[in-house]
């Protein structure tokens, strides 16, 4: 038996810090759950001056070689972030046969497919709970807990930042340029918020997530996206009176008949749902399999201490692998070829909010431009009329998203409509 486990740690900044937080506050604890101790021993730093302090404790080095070289390292940790280097430091680790832990959503999101057959081919362990979901375990139960269910979708809370800030709207009367100044100056979203605000973080993540959970390789670029930047005030405040609350979610679903949708997008939820009531920072990720029905995963998605959690818990692991001879027991699950859903079989209820002419006739002709592309109307509501043009808010059942996109675009075109506001899709299935 090992009478060490030795760490090469990428990175120290703000999680690579709390995972040295972690092992050294609970270096006790987690020896007696491994069996023996766990050492970091190298750390890589980009400036090895700035990095004066560590220095002090551990081993440090400005070169990828003197890690992944190193015979008696046996797990890399990587936690430098974003696609490159990261994405070339992982694939040589996993090429000098180390076992590999990582945070990278960006990495695994994109080079996945590269990276997994790597780990499988020497026999290693390939480790990313704190990709998705920060400190919320959803990984390992997703590859291993609820491994006998046949999941028919994954819908969650992904992003923490716009989860607060819909928060803030919601609660709080606040426009959305002002609840973006207030996430930036807490910290909470970035000075370019793009990535979160319009999606791509919580899409790079529901890759993750899909393909775990349906057991065939996702991509990027399969994930229709929208985000929350086009949202109104008013939306939400009509979404209240109708009972419903707006999250952004990142929904998969694994139709047997007609494939597989991913997507993100600001979506309806009954203020029943279990979602609903997950607010601010926080992170939820609900699944649905054969055997277990339905199933929550809630907790803090980002920050400090809650991914240092993750990832600790994957050293842990591996330490555990590595102790009983037992490493790359687990490959990548990713074994069909599942084919992706259709435009015109994805369906679901949708919220639409027009400014209309308010004149006799109009919403007789809304309803003949809705059922013109098969679109149920369940209800047509005036909210409010300003200077001759009414607001109308419509709820539909179920209707395909092709068919929904040629619908309004047939409103866009019609005299009588001054303008397309908000077209907010419904999970509800009250509706279907």
């Amino acid at each position: 038996m090992k009478e060490c486990i030795k760490v090469g740690l990428l990175g120290a900044g703000t999680v690579g810090s709390g995972v040295l937080t972690v092992l050294e506050e609970n270096t006790a604890e987690i020896e007696k759950k491994v069996g023996v101790p766990i050492h970091v021993s190298k750390i890589l730093v980009r400036d090895m001056k700035k990095a004066k302090e560590l220095s002090e404790k551990y081993q440090l080095t400005d070169k990828i070689e003197d890690i992944v070289e190193d015979p008696e390292i046996d797990i890399v940790v990587e936690l430098i972030g974003r696609e490159h280097p990261a994405k070339e430091y992982i694939a040589a680790a996993l090429e000098h046969k180390k076992n590999v832990v990582t945070a990278n959503k960006d990495v695994l999101a994109k080079y996945g497919k590269e990276l997994f057959p790597l780990a499988e081919e020497n026999k290693v362990d390939f480790m990313f709970e704190a990709s998705v979901g920060g400190g919320i375990p959803i990984i390992r139960p997703l590859k291993s807990c609820l491994a006998a269910n046949k999941v028919t979708s994954v819908m969650g809370i992904v992003n923490g930042t716009t989860n607060y800030m819909l928060t803030k709207m919601s609660q709080e009367n606040m426009d959305y340029a002002d609840v973006l100044r207030e996430a930036q100056e807490k910290g909470y979203a970035e000075s370019d918020p793009t990535a979160d605000v319009g999606g791509l973080d919580a899409a790079r993540k529901l890759v993750i997530l899909a393909s775990i959970a349906f057991n065939t390789r996702i991509d990027l670029s399969d994930v229709l996206v929208e985000g929350i930047d086009g949202l109104d005030l008013c939306d939400i405040e009509h979404g209240k009176e109708l009972g419903y609350a707006i999250k952004l979610l990142a929904i998969a679903k694994n139709n047997a008949e007609h494939g597989i949708s991913v997507c993100v997008r600001p979506t309806m939820l009954p203020v029943s749902h279990p979602l609903a009531g997950v607010n601010d920072v926080f992170n939820a990720i609900f699944v649905t399999g054969d055997a277990i029905g339905d199933a929550m995963f809630m907790g803090r998605g980002a920050g400090k201490m809650p991914t240092a959690s993750a990832v600790c818990g994957d050293i842990i692991d591996v330490a555990r692998n590595i102790i009983h001879k037992s490493n790359g027991r687990i490959n990548c699950t990713c074994f069909d070829e599942k084919h992706l859903c259709s435009l015109e079989n994805m369906m679901s209820p949708c919220y639409i909010r027009l400014h209309v002419q308010d004149k006799p006739g109009v919403l007789a002709a809304i309803a003949a431009a809705f059922g013109a592309q098969n679109v149920s109307l369940k209800n047509v509501v005036q909210k409010s009329k300003v200077k001759g043009v009414a607001e109308l808010v419509v709820i539909t059942y179920d209707v395909s998203e092709l068919n929904l996109q040629m619908a309004v675009q047939t409103l866009k075109a019609l005299p009588i409509v001054e303008k397309v506001c908000s077209v907010i899709r419904v999970e509800d299935h009250d509706l279907e």
